[in-house]
């Protein structure tokens, strides 16, 4: 698309901010991108087309915001914080007038949105999202919004080598194997700690996934009481893990060897196939 948008730097961010006496809170997770080298690579990075109607979760000052409207047919912007859901369609008419009309703000907390709230469904999800609650706002969009196909998003860079992890991994655990029920996801590079204001004290990286078909018609809800209880205690087996919601050790045994898996194994050995066929297993 032709029309463009005056992105923020970090003079920008830091008059918008004072305009607005914010002080960053470690509460919200709020690192504000200043960067906007940054932005283009991200808006180039989430693959998104024209068609594209686009979540954007934690808009914050508007810096990812202004890369994404070129590029889609819409935003819809979830922002929690009201002075910033405010100012962000005043900062958009002032940095892109001719492409104000593409966004749409949503006051709400992420991880209490429907599909219902939104006039369009989206079909991409690009963000940067606070550290605090990146994997459960993940993986509560990919469950409630059905036609959200694809995502990049920006989260701390353990997080995004939990989300991306194998099996096997030291790093594997429930944020891995629940968004593999959604979607393929892997890591798609570093974001330096500079591109960002105040500078966080951890590291960041970018996360993109694909959706692909659930693994099984058994309702997810089963499949993942599962995947708590294998990594309820990590260094357990999963004969020990799994007694309770089994009934007992002996049943979930039977169980396991059923669905073809190691009674002695342990949760992080276990891809989300593994984990359908347990349940599989207590219908036969």
């Amino acid at each position: 698309m032709d029309q463009q948008a005056a992105l923020l730097g970090p003079a920008d961010v830091r008059r918008l901010a004072g305009e607005l006496g914010i002080r960053p809170t470690k509460k919200l997770g709020q690192n504000f991108v200043h960067d906007p080298n940054t932005v283009r690579r991200i808006v180039a990075a989430a693959g998104l087309g024209a068609e594209d109607v686009v979540l954007e979760v934690g808009p914050g000052l508007g810096s990812l915001t202004l890369g994404l409207l070129p590029a889609v047919r819409a935003v819809t912007a979830v922002e929690i914080d009201p002075v910033l859901a405010e100012r962000l369609p005043r900062t958009v008419g002032e940095q892109a007038p001719a492409l104000a009309d593409r966004l749409r703000v949503l006051r709400a907390d992420a991880l209490k949105v429907r599909a219902d709230d939104f006039a369009e469904p989206p079909t991409a999800l690009v963000a940067n999202l606070p550290y605090n609650v990146a994997v459960p706002v993940v993986l509560h969009l990919l469950a409630e919004l059905p036609e959200l196909r694809r995502g990049l998003v920006m989260v701390q860079s353990e997080v995004a080598d939990r989300m991306a992890a194998d099996p096997g991994s030291r790093v594997y655990g429930v944020p891995s194997v629940k968004a593999a029920w959604f979607a393929d996801v892997r890591r798609a590079g570093p974001v330096p700690r500079s591109v960002f204001w105040p500078v966080p004290n951890v590291d960041s990286g970018l996360v993109s996934f694909e959706r692909v078909e659930p693994p099984s018609p058994i309702p997810r809800e089963e499949v993942f009481r599962v995947v708590d209880a294998a990594f309820a205690q990590r260094r357990k087996t999963l004969r020990a893990a799994l007694s309770g919601w089994a009934g007992s050790a002996p049943r979930a045994e039977e169980l396991l060897r059923a669905a073809g898996v190691d009674p002695a194994a342990r949760g992080e050995q276990l891809r989300i196939g593994d984990f359908v066929r347990i349940v599989e297993a207590t219908r036969i």
